[in-house]
């Protein structure tokens, strides 16, 4: 009778694992759902101010990985962010690179979990330098380096804020007004 105690048991404590180690791709996997193309998402990408103290921080940038169908996917590698001054109406609106490049890692598991927005599906990366001004603009270059050898490159321009337009109060008229 205890011997089947045991037996039980055990299947039980058998039926009961479950491994959370990841299952490998294959190649076939890799090839339909690996990234297939990059981009610095253009809305969310953006100067910020991350201590709050009105006075912008860097560049908030998220990075958005897509598979061949177009639906967003991850990936591992490394992410070098350039920033340059931006040269308008110029064929190459890079001028001046401004900062040495950020390297942001994604080929770790805790990288992966430390910059993975579920959200919006994308790669944050907080791009720090005290010296940005919210009112220039700028392109951001980001290369991605894939663990596999593939490489992406997307660029954008961040658009400096333009100064609010100060109203000038309108005063009384000083003409004389006739009644009819």
């Amino acid at each position: 009778m205890h011997r089947w105690h045991i037996a039980i048991a055990s299947i039980l404590l058998l039926i009961g694992c479950e491994s959370k180690a990841p299952y490998p791709r294959d190649a076939t996997d890799a090839a339909l759902f690996g990234p297939s193309a990059m981009r610095v998402h253009p809305i969310f990408t953006q100067v910020k101010d991350w201590t709050n103290d009105n006075h912008p921080d860097g560049i908030e940038a998220l990075i958005e990985f897509q598979d061949q169908f177009g639906d967003p996917t991850k990936a591992s590698g490394k992410v070098i962010f350039e920033l340059y001054e931006y040269r308008k109406h110029d064929p190459d609106p890079r001028g001046e690179r401004l900062v040495n490049p950020w390297i942001g890692d994604l080929s770790t598991l805790d990288a992966q979990q430390e910059r993975w927005n579920r959200t919006s599906r994308t790669y944050s990366f907080q791009l720090a330098w005290d010296q940005i001004k919210e009112n220039e603009s700028y392109v951001l270059t980001a290369e991605f380096q894939a663990n596999s050898g593939a490489r992406f490159f997307d660029q954008i321009v961040l658009e400096g804020k333009q100064p609010e337009p100060t109203s000038n109060p309108t005063s009384p008229s000083t003409a004389p007004t006739t009644q009819p």
